[in-house]
């Protein structure tokens, strides 16, 4: 079973081939990322220009790339939601033209499960287990107890945790992406030169970044009302001390519903879970819970996690048609 499947819901445009929901043949990723630099963040309207500029030759490549065509394709898969909704449907109008052109199935895939099921590309995935998802526009807890039955405990009450790296990065002058950007200044900061605060949210696995990133904001400002300029090693400091908050809330969070729901693995998934402080934060926990990850190059959005998502749909008979359209607030199914 080769599934053709694309990825276009913020501003990646990426293709891939993925041989029964395991085997990647080709993964193609056309970055915006120097687009949007100079705007310290992703604006809507230009990635959508981009996609429609780069998702035919991208998808070529990744054909080229499998040494296939589009003959030797047997369904057709694409992020249907939640996203930008003018970047997901240049993939949605996209992937629908494909299918009803070689008359293949059409498969529409939510983008948390694409996430979710990067890790089986990689690992063996026993049901049920638990995980965190954490990307530039998603944070949340999720009880994974098949391929297709999802509990969601906890999510974030405002920015995600990747939103909230790019923000702040954005307001020290550090550059986008953000998360990178973060954790290479907080390698030369001290975490523990400011205190920021982490939200408490009345006892849920819910998750709180927009009181941090106005610290943050508030920080930087009170120093420049008192005419002090933020030297370099300031900058170092505040990333240092604005990324152990983050990084303190996601782990925590994680740990506790991992601990209270008796799970013994988790899964961790999305841009964010690349992050190194994360990564030794959840690794230091006190009850021998594995945590695995997909590698860096799945971890932030690309196609071959889409790809695994379709593989998964395509058992279960589960096709889109032709009136399948963008949904930015797709609802994943949770029991």
């Amino acid at each position: 079973m080769r599934i053709l499947a694309i990825e276009s819901s913020c501003d990646e445009t990426a293709a891939a081939i993925v041989r029964d929901g395991k085997e990647v043949l080709s993964n193609i990723i056309a970055t915006q990322i120097p687009v949007h630099q100079i705007y310290g963040g992703v604006v809507p309207e230009i990635a959508s220009r981009c996609h429609l500029q780069n998702i035919a030759p991208t998808v070529e490549q990744a054909l080229q790339q499998a040494n296939m065509t589009f003959d030797d394709v047997d369904a057709i898969a694409v992020t249907a939601g939640p996203g930008l909704v003018g970047a997901l449907l240049v993939g949605v109008s996209y992937a629908k033209a494909l299918a009803y052109a070689l008359q293949k199935p059409l498969i529409g895939v939510h983008h948390w499960q694409g996430h979710l099921c990067a890790l089986q590309l990689e690992h063996d995935i026993e049901y049920p287990y638990l995980a965190l998802v954490a990307s530039g526009s998603h944070s949340g807890i999720v009880e994974v107890l098949s391929d297709n039955d999802f509990r969601l405990l906890g999510a974030s009450l405002d920015d995600a945790a990747g939103e909230a790296f790019d923000k702040i990065s954005r307001a020290l002058g550090l550059g986008y992406p953000g998360g990178p950007a973060i954790q290479k200044a907080a390698l030369l900061g001290d975490a523990a030169k400011i205190s920021f605060p982490i939200a408490k949210t009345h006892d849920t696995y819910d998750f709180s970044f927009s009181g941090l990133k106005s610290a943050v904001l508030n920080h930087i400002n009170q120093r420049r009302m008192r005419g002090e300029e933020l030297t370099e090693q300031d900058k170092y400091d505040l990333a240092a001390s604005a990324q152990e908050a983050i990084c303190t809330a996601l782990a925590e969070k994680t740990l506790l519903a991992a601990q209270t729901k008796g799970y013994s693995v988790i899964g961790v998934v999305g841009g964010v879970a690349a992050n190194q402080l994360l990564r030794q934060k959840l690794a230091d926990n006190k009850n021998g819970i594995r945590v695995i990850y997909p590698s860096p190059i799945f971890c932030t959005d690309n196609a071959a996690m889409i790809g695994a998502a379709a593989y998964n749909y395509y058992q279960r008979g589960e096709f889109a048609d032709m009136s399948l359209n963008a949904d930015p607030r797709k609802p994943i199914y949770f029991v």
